[in-house]
């Protein structure tokens, strides 16, 4: 990551209080990198940024550390404060994030290297995180967001039919534009499982358009309660839950105990879950 962060900052207290930060706007050539990932093929020709540190004047220096924005905020706990403007990652990684109670300041340099606004920022994000002192994540990360799909078939298609199901692999060997436009058609039903990456044939041939909207959950609940696809449908709700009940009727129960509560997290799992007893947003 550069000096900068990208972008105008989104509307977050870090940006308010204690001190208002008051960013210098410039803008710079979008990185190349951000042309090959997912998504970078709308980006305009420039980007905007604005400085969180100078330590050489005049010039963008990297030595800076973003994470991989894909999946970061697949948890209720866990949010992108400030994408960082880099060169190897894609638009809109994480230079400033918070997951639970543990900050990630991606910036290097001390704070006499700070412009104005990183030093404001830089302060407003310490008081911030005081705030989640305790707050143990809900999630940890044990396996990759679907867009790695993506990124692999258009960048490294020799490791991506590696990292498919054999029915994948087989389809589209040797064609990895083909295998890339299959993932964007099924965006929505790409998971993960032993390994590799797949397309989720069952709630396709069930109509359902996407594995991780609580109505799919609830769909398939409905689905069993009426007797209908029922070994597909406890496939499924095995397949993206962790729940172990036996029957509809305990499905419909824990669906209703927790509706506004559930979640889906690729990261954690491809798993729909639901926010702990006593964990509040702040």
């Amino acid at each position: 990551m550069t000096d900068a962060a990208q972008g105008e900052p989104k509307q977050h207290e870090v940006f308010e209080k204690p001190f208002k930060v008051e960013p210098v706007f410039s803008s710079a050539q979008t990185p190349a990198s951000y042309r090959r990932n997912p998504g970078g093929e709308s980006l305009p020709a420039r980007i905007k940024f604005w400085r969180i540190q100078e330590p050489e004047k005049g010039t963008l220096t990297v030595g800076s550390v973003v994470s991989r924005s894909w999946g970061f905020e697949d948890s209720p706990d866990a949010e992108i404060l400030v994408p960082g403007l880099n060169f190897g990652k894609e638009s809109g990684a994480v230079g400033i994030g918070r997951h639970a109670n543990f900050l990630q300041w991606g910036f290097n340099a001390p704070p006499s290297q700070m412009t104005e606004a990183g030093r404001r920022l830089f302060l407003n994000c310490i008081g911030y995180i005081a705030k989640f002192d305790g707050k143990a994540p809900l999630v940890r990360a044990v396996s990759p967001p679907r867009e790695i799909a993506l990124l692999l078939a258009g960048v490294a298609p020799d490791q991506a039919e590696r990292t498919f199901a054999e029915s994948v692999r087989k389809e589209f060997k040797g064609n990895p534009k083909g295998l890339r436009g299959h993932l964007q058609k099924h965006f929505e039903l790409i998971y993960f499982a032993r390994g590799t990456f797949a397309i989720d044939q069952d709630l396709l041939a069930l109509g359902l358009p996407s594995n991780r909207k609580p109505a799919t959950l609830e769909r398939l609940i409905t689905l069993l309660a009426e007797g209908k696809n029922t070994p597909t449908v406890q496939k499924l709700l095995a397949r993206y839950t962790d729940r172990k009940y036996t029957t509809a009727r305990e499905w419909q129960e824990w669906f209703a105990q927790n509706q506004g509560r559930i979640y889906f997290s690729d990261v954690g799992g491809y798993k729909f879950r639901t926010i702990l007893d006593g964990y509040q947003k702040l």
